[in-house]
């Protein structure tokens, strides 16, 4: 009587780590629905909606000191409100000795990652008809992390000089192996924002002894990062990245 009391809850809970299991994976490719893709392109071991931090502007006199004048445009910049401190003026004579703060609490704003070299979210795409970016590097040349979501930008250029500034302020990042910067940033305007996409060249060698890879990024006043579970990354036996 006493092992089948202990078996029970094991089996209930067995049952509720099966439910839990997106569906898609106990399914071949050609099985998979559109509502399949979506999990796949949304919220997957490949894909993440993150809050990325939403840096302050400097105020009128710091831009001054760096040799800038008025509010930065660009990348990241374009599409967020003029949030700089403005004194205040005082309406009392307890304000004037009240300390200031430049304490200003953080806002975000949510962006979606993408491991767009890895297969399963190529079939995604495929299946639920999402159109990837137009990039010029194919998944057999690195690895290709998709940032989709950045505001539009008052911005005019090829994709490759649009992004050349970005590949200095993006890595992967392991525990005890060297940063990996990108080989290449090219950036692409779509009616619902832009899309950032990195090349990481396959050189790094992401491995399952990797265990956690952890994608950095700043794109104007937008601060990312995102860790993956390695482990997580396999499919049909094999890892996809």
């Amino acid at each position: 009587m006493s092992a089948l009391r202990v078996s029970l809850p094991l089996i209930a809970w067995a049952v509720v780590l099966v439910a839990a299991e997106p569906s898609w994976k106990s399914k071949p490719i050609s099985d998979w629905t559109e509502e399949d893709a979506r999990q796949i392109l949304t919220d997957s071991p490949w894909a993440r909606t993150v809050k990325a931090i939403i840096g302050p502007l400097q105020t009128e006199d710091q831009r001054r000191e760096g040799g800038n004048m008025g509010l930065p445009h660009g990348i990241g910049f374009d599409g967020f409100a003029d949030d700089r401190p403005r004194p205040d003026v005082p309406k009392s004579p307890l304000d004037v000795v009240k300390p200031e703060s430049d304490v200003r609490p953080s806002r975000s704003f949510p962006l979606q990652l993408r491991w767009e070299s890895a297969l399963p979210i190529r079939v995604a795409e495929l299946k639920s008809r999402v159109i990837e970016p137009p990039t010029s590097s194919g998944a057999d040349h690195g690895y290709i992390m998709a940032v989709y979501g950045v505001p539009s930008a008052r911005v005019k250029g090829d994709p490759k000089t649009l992004g050349e500034p970005l590949k200095s302020q993006a890595f992967l990042r392991r525990e005890g192996k060297k940063d990996v910067r990108p080989s290449s940033v090219e950036v692409f305007q779509r009616e619902d924002g832009m899309v950032i996409v990195y090349l990481f060249p396959l050189s790094a060698e992401i491995t399952r002894k990797d265990q956690r890879v952890e994608f950095d990024a700043r794109i104007g006043r937008l601060g990312i990062a995102q860790s993956f579970n390695v482990e997580e990354m396999q499919f049909q036996g094999r890892l996809e990245l």
